[in-house]
């Protein structure tokens, strides 16, 4: 049970803090970007690296890289890093269950 709700977590966990980003502050978003199909596929395939993204922009503004300064390009790095594992953790965790699996 406590991995179930650790999964279920990582994976609506970052969509439901950027849902309540845009329903209560849309101009904390839309400092990071302006364009709604930008925001969309992040919010779907890349919530962890948006919300990482979205938080550095405000947080650490910079001129260095995409308007960051170097903590808060470590900080998107970090988010985008838990987002391949949020994706990769279970194709690994279910290697038992697949069919000609080698390990």
């Amino acid at each position: 049970m406590p991995c179930c709700a650790i999964a279920l977590l990582a994976l609506f966990g970052p969509r439901l803090i950027l849902f309540g980003i845009w329903l209560f502050n849309n101009t904390y978003l839309r400092a990071a970007t302006d364009n709604f199909f930008i925001q969309c596929l992040g919010f779907l395939f890349l919530p962890w690296t948006l919300l990482a993204f979205v938080f550095s922009i405000n947080t650490f503004p910079g001129a260095q890289f995409m308007g960051l300064d170097t903590t808060g390009v470590i900080i998107t790095a970090l988010g985008l890093l838990f987002d391949i594992l949020s994706y990769g953790g279970g194709g690994y965790g279910n290697r038992d269950r697949l069919r000609g699996y080698v390990s």
